[in-house]
């Protein structure tokens, strides 16, 4: 059923196999690849995504496009950044010890407990907006890369390009078009 599911992808986008003399296939490309990092030189830095670098370029963990960003953009990313990274949980489970060591050295007076809630509300609080901001900016990037396939496919369908703008009852209808296709195709299998 997989093989079946896998022809039928195949046929809607047109692809044929067939690779034109002179031009790379994928395994050439990915072997490429591999053969350029197991033959980089020292400790490069490198960049999400990049694979390679012009010799003695520092790359930035950003596009070029990063400074043109509003200042806010760039202080969320860089909050997400520092609250990504595995340190972060660290510092945080270290300043619970030290927080619960200083109450139970204190005594565990009012003040401590009102600390303490004002803090993580505060906390959570800011995170919900970086959160918020990198998966939106994610998402619409993700989304136009989307689009940008489907321009670039003759036979796929134009009006799923932005569909997301579309009001909630046609987004039902084509969901309800795409489980009856579905179901059709499974049944074919």
């Amino acid at each position: 059923m997989r093989r079946a599911a896998s022809a039928a992808l195949l046929a809607v986008s047109g692809y044929t196999g067939g690779v034109a003399a002179g031009e790379k296939t994928s395994d050439d490309v990915i072997a490429e690849r591999r053969q350029r990092v197991q033959e980089a030189p020292g400790d490069p830095e490198w960049r999400r995504g990049l694979i390679g670098a012009a010799d003695g370029a520092t790359l930035s963990p950003h596009g070029d496009a990063w400074e043109a960003r509003h200042w806010s953009s760039r202080a969320l990313h860089r909050l997400g950044e520092v609250s990504a990274h595995a340190g972060a949980g660290l510092v945080a489970a270290l300043a619970v010890v030290v927080w619960l060591t200083v109450g139970v050295v204190a005594g565990f007076p009012g003040w401590w407990e009102k600390v303490l809630y004002a803090t993580s509300s505060s906390v959570t609080l800011v995170m919900v907006f970086a959160i918020q901001h990198t998966q939106t900016r994610q998402q619409s990037a993700t989304q136009r890369k989307l689009d940008e396939l489907l321009r670039s496919q003759p036979r796929a369908d134009d009006s799923l390009i932005a569909v997301e703008e579309a009001p909630d009852d046609e987004l039902e209808a084509r969901a309800t078009m795409n489980l009856a296709d579905r179901e059709h195709a499974a049944n074919e299998a």
